[in-house]
């Protein structure tokens, strides 16, 4: 049997190449090949998937893009940070009487007519991804032997790109078919004009602007331009986090001042290029992309079914542990528990239902230092996105918490506020003062206010503003109940002691992440049976106390759930009600 006459991560072009020309051969006309695939996406998927070579792709980010090479396959994950509309490029042409394509690349390989017949123009998505925000040391992707296949050969690769790089295109990236040789029209109407493109920017973009090189695009956080081949737009969501694998094009070596008009044959402005120059940006034509859970950032640990004795092993060590860290206050600990575990799993009206925010008070500056610290460095240990930031007057008057949208560039520029689904934020209030805010200041106070009771931000389009669904979990650290993020749980912090806290072993953390990404995806459900037992005592709660709304109950059921799925427990029993109750009993002896 003979092998595949490409190698798909050196050379993915070339799959690309010959199975387009395969399919005109047998007949098919390009025309039917619009927002359609015509089978190179299946030899992939095979290849990727099937033979589980995936790993074998390397990751894109800030510390290979040194090392890959451009024109081979490449994985890139991070979070749709801005969709950037739509592109025309020129994605069949006849070269002669054969047909050639340019899908899954930013060139064209020999110039066309824009208005010739023999020209197909089809459509691609442009998104801007960015590594996830908070993204913690321990969740990023490695791909050290893919890496180390393209390092062997780099300094070689950049001579020879310096020497001959119309060579390099031609021979390299893109292979010549049998019936095309070194001398034929097209190759020398390659060299005749390398710089050719037949690309047509954006549609319905403004005028040219100056070029800008924004001020996040830098090495040490490197995002990509993600250009979508035949996909749904329901399947790409701002701020969803994929892994998209494709083809890289990236020159870090082009003069900035290349990159202008004169580039498009068609005189149309492509503001894409003069905003995140491509000698800045890499561009990555996806050829497979998917929607990444919080399982794909654990390492040593594929998804495996929650055993009751591997669930209740992790659940006491992690609970022994968290009770450790603050200092010995186990009921701290038991919600500091749920509130690792909560997330929005539905929205009923304008109700974010499973969402557990916590609000630990009788927190000091001095008190805040040691435990904050604590928790700060437990919960990066514990959980894929996290941050922390200190709440002051001049931090909330200056901050820039939502994004807004820039015409003049036509970007989003993004706030602090816009995360990744299943993102943590600790917000310490023990450094807040007596202060003055400015309308700055009393928006993001706002804006924090909704995020925590509504799980939702408002992105600023100058013109208007939209609401977007958000699912963050919120930990407030603060001397009093705060002012500003108003949480779901009020929780005095007790601690007995402050001893110093024990190592934890890289495959017990490893343990305990498998334990909270496993118990949060489980499903949940009550019985008819607990349901009446829980109506019973909500009634009988409301007459004790007439103080009691329907956040209250919300609440419970909420801690109902969570304390089910703690146990690896799929439904509400009696047994986990009943320490709802008692949790809520100890809680509500500390707030008197």
């Amino acid at each position: 049997m003979v092998g595949p006459m490409y190698d798909f991560v050196a050379n993915p072009l070339g799959a690309v190449r010959l199975t387009f020309d395969k399919t005109i051969g047998s007949g098919s006309d390009p025309s039917s090949f619009d927002g359609k695939d015509w089978g190179a996406v299946d030899l992939f998927r095979h290849f990727l998937f099937d033979q589980a070579r995936l790993s074998q792709v390397p990751i894109l980010n800030g510390a290979t893009i040194n090392w890959i090479k451009p024109n081979t396959l490449v994985r890139f994950r991070g979070m749709i940070q801005d969709m950037m509309g739509n592109e025309l490029y020129v994605g069949a042409y006849k070269d002669g009487s054969v047909w050639r394509t340019n899908k899954f690349m930013d060139i064209s390989q020999c110039p066309v007519e824009l208005n010739s017949p023999d020209m197909r123009l089809w459509e691609r998505r442009l998104l801007y991804c960015v590594p996830v925000p908070g993204l913690n040391s321990w969740a990023e992707s490695t791909s050290e032997g893919a890496v180390n296949m393209c390092m062997d050969s780099t300094s070689e690769q950049r001579d020879k790109r310096r020497r001959m790089d119309i060579e390099a295109v031609d021979h390299n990236d893109f292979p010549v078919s049998g019936d095309e040789s070194e001398d034929s029209p097209s190759v020398k109407r390659m060299r005749e004009d390398p710089s050719s493109s037949q690309y047509l920017g954006p549609k319905n973009e403004g005028p040219c602007s100056s070029h800008v090189i924004l001020p996040d695009v830098d090495r040490d956080s490197l995002p990509c331009l993600v250009k979508i081949y035949d996909s749904p737009e329901s399947e790409l969501k701002l701020n969803d986090v994929f892994e998209f694998v494709g083809v890289l094009t990236f020159d870090s070596e082009l003069p900035s001042e290349k990159v202008d008009q004169d580039e498009f044959s068609n005189g149309l402005c492509d503001d894409v290029s003069v905003n995140l120059p491509p000698n800045k940006v890499p561009r990555l034509h996806c050829v497979i992309h998917r929607k990444l859970t919080a399982y794909d950032f654990l390492k040593n640990s594929p998804p495996t079914e929650p055993k009751p004795h591997l669930v209740k092993e992790a659940r006491e060590a992690l609970l022994r542990h968290l009770t450790s860290i603050l200092g010995n206050d186990g009921v701290a600990a038991h919600f500091m528990l749920l509130h690792l575990l909560s997330r929005v799993h539905a929205r009923a009206d304008n109700v974010a239902v499973g969402k557990l925010s916590l609000n630990l008070t009788c927190i000091s500056k001095e008190t805040a230092s040691v435990f904050g610290t604590k928790l700060s460095i437990v919960i990066k240990n514990l959980l894929p996105f996290t941050k922390c930031i200190p709440l002051t007057v001049e931090y909330l008057n200056s901050a820039s918490l939502a994004p807004k949208k820039d015409y003049q560039i036509n970007r989003l520029i993004p706030g602090v506020l816009q995360l990744a689904e299943g993102s943590h934020l600790i917000f310490d209030e023990t450094c807040l003062e007596t202060g003055t805010l400015n309308s700055a200041g009393v928006e993001n106070a706002r804006l924090l206010k909704a995020l925590t009771e509504l799980q939702k931000v408002e992105y600023d389009f100058k013109y208007y503003k939209m609401e977007m669904m958000a699912d963050v979990q919120m930990l407030i650290l603060s001397e009093g109940k705060s002012n500003i993020m108003p949480a779901d749980i009020i929780m005095p912090f007790q601690p007995s002691s402050a001893g110093p806290s024990d190592v934890v072993p890289t495959e017990v953390l490893e343990a305990w992440r498998w334990y909270l990404a496993t118990v949060r995806s489980m499903p949940h459900l009550i019985s008819p049976e607990m349901q009446k037992v829980v109506e019973n005592d909500l009634v009988t709660a409301r007459q004790a106390d007439r103080s009691l709304g329907s956040q209250d109950f919300s609440r419970w059921l909420t801690m109902g759930r969570l304390i089910s799925a703690s146990f690896g427990e799929t439904s509400l029993s009696l047994e986990h009600w009943q320490m709802v109750k008692e949790l809520e009993r100890l809680r509500m002896d500390r707030l008197k």
